[in-house]
């Protein structure tokens, strides 16, 4: 009988080995899923991240690229009718240049906006949305020196909001026409804001508040009417509007 024992033994040690092979493949098994995403997870995160840009021969354009053009487009549906209004309402000299310059500067914008949309295959709003309908009524019912202030408060406040946007797209934008459109907008939205603010209209304190609680613009009487001296404007009024990708003039000195 002894002379079995060491076939015993083998017998043994093979269905041990079997066993360990077993596990040993079961726990490679297991391990193999966590170790192929943990390797990945990097690259996952980053698609992820990316999900919203897409490629495009000017560059990645990214979510905010979009949602500027977006605005671009819809700034010029109710600034331009706007100022077509203070041209014909405004009852100084001042309101209706500023109402000229809203003119000129969103009909240059919005030709370089479906341009540029239809280069990057974007669609464009035909227009106003609710808010800006609103505001549009609102200047609508105005008259008098009610118009002008509320033409300088309500476009004031909005070309505040835009031009921080502006900024922002600029700093951070990877496609060209972009970035060029935002230096256009830049030039025009700056020129906008000059022009408002020599109305002598503009309630710098409502404004501050305004852009603070980042709210809808104020649909207020004759705020401050009774101190206002309007303002003879910094920029003329045969404003010329810039080139396209052209930066803005150097200030001029006082």
């Amino acid at each position: 009988m002894r002379p079995r024992s060491p076939v015993k033994g083998r017998g043994i040690f093979s269905g041990t080995g079997v066993i360990i092979m077993g596990l040993t493949a079961t726990l490679a098994a297991l391990i193999f899923p966590v170790w192929s995403y943990a390797d990945r997870s990097g690259t996952v995160g980053a698609s992820v991240l990316s999900d919203q840009t897409v490629a495009t021969q000017y560059g990645p354009l990214s979510a905010l690229d979009r949602d500027f053009v977006t605005r671009v487009r819809l700034a010029g549906l109710w600034e331009l009718p706007a100022g077509q209004q203070a041209e014909e309402k405004g009852t100084t000299a001042a309101v209706r240049t500023a109402g000229q310059h809203l003119i000129d500067g969103h009909t240059f914008l919005d030709e370089r906006v479906r341009d540029v949309a239809a280069k990057l295959g974007l669609p464009l709003p035909d227009r106003p949305n609710a808010q800006q309908q609103q505001w549009l009524a609102t200047l609508n019912a105005a008259q008098g020196v009610d118009f002008d202030s509320k033409f300088a408060n309500l476009l004031r406040v909005a070309h505040g909001k835009v031009f921080t946007v502006v900024a922002q797209v600029r700093a951070t934008t990877q496609n060209s026409l972009v970035r060029a459109l935002a230096d256009d907008a830049n030039t025009t939205v700056l020129d906008h804001i000059k022009v408002l603010e020599a109305t002598g209209y503009v309630d710098f304190s409502a404004l501050a508040r305004e852009m603070a609680a980042s709210s809808a613009p104020p649909v207020t009487g004759s705020a401050g009417v009774g101190s206002v001296v309007p303002l003879t404007p910094s920029v003329s009024p045969t404003y010329t509007l810039p080139p396209a990708a052209s930066s803005p003039p150097p200030s001029a000195q006082p």
